[in-house]
């Protein structure tokens, strides 16, 4: 079993843009983290933690790296 990647939103954004589709959101870093929550997009392309409110998005990587430059 492969550990899916623990994502932290420590600037308090209320969107993310990722590229895979499983997910450990932790809120923010520790000592302000919230329970981990594992998260699983499915066929949607996006997804909100029902802890912290951030919304992800699923986003191609050529998207994701050219959103990157801007």
């Amino acid at each position: 079993m492969s550990e899916l990647p623990n994502i932290a939103n420590d600037d308090g954004k209320k969107e993310i843009q990722i590229t895979f589709t499983k997910f450990i959101c932790i809120g923010a870093s520790q000592p302000h983290d919230h329970p981990h929550v594992s998260l699983e997009m499915g066929k949607n392309k996006q997804i909100i933690c029902p802890y912290c409110g951030t919304i992800y998005k699923l986003v191609d990587a050529v998207d994701y790296l050219d959103n990157l430059k801007e």
